[in-house]
């Protein structure tokens, strides 16, 4: 969540990557609580918001965590604050953070908050998976840091050793505290198809990766990316309108992963509402693309307005409800 929110800050403009960072004393990694995963901040370092990017994603440092969050808002509650409220805005009811590092056994999140987060996440940045979650190693201090003559660097390599063993690996984030054991938010793609595995609670690294590995290899088995085509979206009758007809188009993503074992004919239907009135605003659902099989139903996409359907000067709108009037009494009319 704190990268998360770093990366909305750099992508909004409110913050750069390559922002210079204050590095206070509670941002040092001898000031962070005891068995830290650290990138190693220190006094006298200049550092940049880029690289604490870096450090968060490859070396989980709480350091770099700490130091990103006071840099992004005036202390450690009011970011805490800002994380809840984004909790809260993506819909992820049992999420709840006490501090941005992930160290407080306060924290809180389920497998299936964790999972939607992680989407949300990738839908936004896809970017981070090769700049930071891919990221072999991280090496800090540089001479650019602190003494050119002395940076005593330390290279940490990453901690998710599934992106060297699973084809397609990207990302996410390892974490681990003894209060919730090793866990792992795991992501990897094979031709259009992305799954996202979370593991919670695994007693050791080894157990965690040995499960990772096995459910995303499950994965890929009994799933695929399916693509249906689609030429063309049918148009909607507006009535009382100042055009007759409206285009549509979808909100969602055509794509959608679907079982293996349901890889047969693949049908597409158009329910369109009925007796739509203008005026109406570009958005409004006016019906639904039903994607099916042979066994039912595989995805249902909501179609909207693509723009706004005007209302109709006053002879267009007295013919449509004289039209209208027999549409839903008798059946008939001109349409």
């Amino acid at each position: 969540m704190t990268l998360h929110l770093a990366l909305n800050a750099v992508k909004t403009g409110r913050a750069n990557s390559d922002d210079i960072v204050a590095l206070p004393p509670e941002t040092w990694a001898e000031n962070q609580p005891p068995r830290s995963s650290l990138m190693f901040l220190g006094r006298n370092q200049t550092v940049t918001l880029g690289e604490l990017l870096l450090g968060m994603a490859v070396s989980s440092g709480n350091d770099a965590a700490v130091a990103t969050a006071l840099h992004l808002a005036p202390t450690l509650e009011a970011f805490v604050a800002m994380m809840n409220a984004e909790a809260g805005r993506l819909g992820l009811p049992s999420t709840r953070f006490t501090e941005p590092a992930g160290v407080a056994p306060e924290n809180t999140t389920t497998a299936m908050d964790y999972a939607r987060f992680c989407k949300v996440y990738i839908d936004e940045h896809p970017e981070s998976l090769i700049l930071l979650h891919s990221a072999e190693s991280f090496a800090y201090p540089r001479a650019v840091n602190t003494a050119p003559d002395m940076p005593r660097t330390i290279v940490q390599y990453n901690r998710n050793t599934l992106l060297q063993k699973i084809p397609g690996a990207d990302g996410l984030k390892t974490g681990f505290i003894n209060e919730a054991g090793f866990n792992l938010a795991l992501t990897a793609r094979n031709g259009e198809t992305r799954l996202i595995a979370i593991l919670l609670g695994a007693s050791s690294e080894e157990e965690r990766d040995r499960d990772g590995e096995a459910l995303i290899g499950w994965g890929f088995a009994n799933f695929k990316t399916m693509r249906p085509l689609v030429e063309l979206l049918p148009s909607i009758r507006i009535w009382s309108g100042k055009e007759k007809y409206a285009s549509l188009k979808l909100i969602d993503n055509l794509p959608f992963t679907s079982s293996r074992h349901r890889a047969g004919l693949i049908l597409i239907e158009t329910e369109l509402y009925p007796y739509l009135k203008a005026p109406l605003v570009a958005g409004t659902q006016c019906g639904t693309l039903v994607i099916s099989d042979e066994i039912g139903c595989l995805r249902r996409l909501p179609m909207v307005l693509e723009k706004d359907a005007a209302r109709g000067n006053f002879f267009q709108v007295f013919f449509d409800a004289v039209r209208l009037f027999f549409h839903k009494h008798f059946g008939r009319g001109s349409g």
